[in-house]
């Protein structure tokens, strides 16, 4: 195989690793393309090509995050990953890892690692390569590799919801929900709620977003069927759309451009947490993006018809 089509089929791999380091799909497409870049300019033969670029790309990527973390801490209101449409990269034998893996919580709780651990517990639990690649990708001894994972997995499982559900049980329940609010059935969306439900949306300061959090059932409801019935009259549309590998929707303009995406936590047969991303510079890549703020204009300016 030639270096181009030997990358090629890495690719998938590359990218994943990539974006379970950093949230972000832009990032992690430019740190797989940096990787290249170095691939093809290095005249090594690697005795394995997989290993040589995952090492590589972890550790673009964890100097990319270092200086993200900045970024971040800095950021206007929540940060959220950029949503992600679909996982390129697939095996069956570490579907649940992969699943677990990318989902806006958990994505959220490696938030809370260092660059190191984080690069690590990716490695580790959600690829399982072993512990001499991880300590070759990362440049620490294997045992220093193992504390790592240790101090990781702690930070994981401490946030872990102890019950979640099982994806039958999520799509179910995101059709109805759905289903709801199209129709601006308060009732409806109320009864698919967790009692503390909260909607909280990621702005970044370049779109509108919620002051604050809106935290409880009957608050949620009556937010989201109010909000969805004024856009819908300035012909606002949304599409499920499954999102971080959760139930979701992509709302779109009347033109078909992205608007915001939402995506559902769903934990012991209700939504605990509606996340929605509307930040355009997070949007790009799921489409032409919408200007949010002449939508907001306009929902404003919206009125119940005259009876």
């Amino acid at each position: 195989m030639s270096k181009v089509e030997q990358f090629e089929e890495l690719r998938p791999l590359l990218f994943s690793i990539a974006y379970r380091i950093l949230g972000s799909v832009s990032e992690a497409e430019d740190a797989v393309q940096e990787t290249w870049l170095r691939f093809d300019g290095s005249a090594t033969r690697p005795t394995s090509t997989k290993a040589l670029l995952s090492a590589a790309v972890t550790r673009i990527s964890i100097d990319v995050l270092r200086s993200a973390r900045v970024r971040r801490e800095e950021y206007v209101g929540p940060w959220f990953p950029e949503p992600l449409l679909s996982d390129p990269y697939q095996d069956p034998a570490r579907s649940v890892e992969l699943a677990d893996s990318v989902s806006m919580a958990a994505l959220l709780l490696l938030e809370r690692l260092s660059p190191l651990e984080r690069a690590v517990f990716v490695l580790r639990e959600v690829f399982g390569f072993g512990f001499d690649e991880v300590a070759a990708a990362v440049e620490r001894s294997e045992a220093a590799c193992r504390q790592l994972l240790v101090r990781a997995r702690r930070h994981m499982e401490a946030g872990r919801p102890r019950f979640e559900a099982v994806r039958k049980e999520r799509e179910e329940l995101a059709s109805r929900f759905f289903g709801a609010l199209r129709e601006g059935d308060v009732a409806s969306l109320q009864e698919l709620l967790a009692a503390d439900v909260s909607v909280v949306g990621d702005g970044g300061g370049k779109a509108p977003q919620l002051a604050r959090a809106v935290i409880g059932a009957e608050n949620v409801a009556r937010l989201l069927a109010s909000v969805f019935l004024r856009m819908a009259r300035i012909d606002v549309t949304f599409e499920p759309h499954e999102i971080n590998g959760q139930p979701g929707a992509i709302f779109r303009d009347r033109d078909g451009k992205v608007l915001h995406t939402i995506a559902l936590d769903v934990l012991d047969g209700q939504i605990q947490t509606i996340r929605s991303v509307i930040n355009p510079d997070k949007l790009g890549h799921v489409g032409p993006v919408a200007d949010a703020w002449a939508i907001d204009r306009e929902v404003r300016q919206a009125r119940r018809p005259t009876e």
